[in-house]
């Protein structure tokens, strides 16, 4: 994946994202997606994309007995953040690309990625990659966003952040995080990558809460690569458009406490027919 404006968690990002990002929108998916894994009784796991390790926490607590853990992510400071967080079980840290594991075949049962997929340049090379480190009868369990406007804070966000730069709107969130949201896109991607089974593909409802109006404008503006595009732009405004969000999200949801809709597609489909 390259290193660019789109894709790089690097500087303060780790931090403000964990703190504000993870429990705002990820904990309630990262719970679902663990709960599911753990119902597969797999013995070793690999998660592409962890980020600052909200799935892998849950999957430490969730995964049964034995089980064991390889947590790999493009970025290394994602990747140091989320170790020096911690799990309730020991986890093999990597940073690896999801393009091209670095990892025998058939090395897993299961493959879990949580919110990666969007992220993957070329989505087809990255299924076929996490097809290959499978063992015959393991699965591959991941989740997208769905449509930017199924997912009521960040759709607040951009379209607050664009009256700041009408002539060039940075896109972030609708292009990437909630660009990947075509169930029959998605299907069509992991046939391609060599998956033969039908994908079982449910789309999860959730809300998104937060103490304040600011949090949320925090989280997205300064806590994902969205910053990267506004100070691109104008890195003097950075405060100004997260203050324009945090007024757009008060105007609509209120000043105080805030809750908003998120809502993503979860996709469980097994290595092979069989």
């Amino acid at each position: 994946m390259p290193s660019d404006t789109r894709t790089v968690f690097a500087g303060s990002i780790p931090q403000l994202y964990d703190r504000h990002l993870v429990p705002l929108i990820f904990e309630p998916y990262a719970a679902d997606i663990a709960a599911r894994a753990a119902a597969r009784k797999p013995s070793r796991v690999l998660e592409i994309a962890a980020g600052t390790g909200a799935v892998t926490r849950e999957l430490s607590r969730a995964l049964p007995p034995g089980a064991s853990i390889v947590a790999t992510d493009l970025n290394q400071p994602m990747i140091d953040h989320a170790a020096s967080v911690g799990t309730e079980r020991p986890v093999e840290w990597r940073q690896a690309d999801a393009m091209e594991l670095p990892f025998d075949d058939g090395s897993f049962d299961l493959v879990v990625c949580q919110f990666g997929a969007m992220f993957f340049p070329d989505k087809a090379t990255a299924f076929a990659e996490a097809r290959r480190v499978l063992r015959p009868g393991g699965a591959f369990l991941f989740n997208v966003w769905d449509r930017i406007e199924d997912n009521e804070f960040a759709d607040v966000v951009t379209h607050a952040v664009a009256t700041l730069f009408p002539g060039d709107p940075p896109r972030f969130l609708a292009r990437l995080p909630h660009g990947y949201h075509d169930k029959a896109r998605i299907a069509s991607d992991l046939a391609r990558g060599g998956f033969e089974a039908e994908p079982e593909i449910a789309t999860v409802t959730a809300r998104s809460r937060a103490a304040t109006a600011g949090v949320p404008a925090i989280a997205y503006c300064e806590g994902t690569p969205l910053r990267n595009e506004i100070e691109a732009r104008d890195a003097s405004r950075l405060t100004e458009a997260t203050d324009a969000a945090t007024r757009e999200i008060a105007k609509r949801f209120g000043a105080g406490p805030v809750d908003g809709r998120i809502q993503a597609h979860v996709v469980e489909i097994a290595r092979s027919r069989g």
